[in-house]
């Protein structure tokens, strides 16, 4: 196997993020509008899913990691959505307070939030460029 091939970036397997406790996790996500694909409390993990692409979000505890908030700047991880300021409205309905109030981005509006470990995820829409968007 020649050097470029073995550096080829192929796609995503999945996004780890460590949490503290699992089942608050869960819970956590799942008020933010994600569903659980799979969870082996046994190793640890809960993988989330993401549309209907195979890679997701895995949730993986950390026995002492503890609430904290999000340290500035945090690496963000930013998802698709139909209209983020409708998710943002969502969230705060759910009992998720959004970092910010949504923002305008050069391809539409983003909304982010963290988890109570400091994870940030962002809820982005492409509403300024359709096109580009999800079919």
């Amino acid at each position: 196997m020649s050097d470029d091939q073995s550096c080829e970036l192929l796609g995503f397997d999945n996004l780890l993020l460590p949490v503290g406790d699992l089942d608050e996790a869960v819970d956590f996500y799942e008020r933010a509008g994600f569903t659980v694909g799979l969870r082996f409390d046994e190793a640890g993990i809960a993988l989330l899913k993401v549309g209907v692409e195979t890679p997701g979000v895995l949730l993986r505890h950390e026995e002492a990691l503890g609430h904290r908030p999000p340290p500035w700047p945090s690496p963000r991880v930013w998802l698709e959505v139909p209209d983020a300021r409708a998710a943002a409205r969502r969230l705060a309905e759910a009992g998720i307070t959004p970092l910010d109030r949504p923002f305008s981005t050069s391809t539409g509006w983003t909304v982010e939030i963290a988890d109570p470990w400091g994870n940030v995820l962002g809820f982005t829409d492409y509403l300024k460029r359709p096109e580009l968007a999800r079919r």
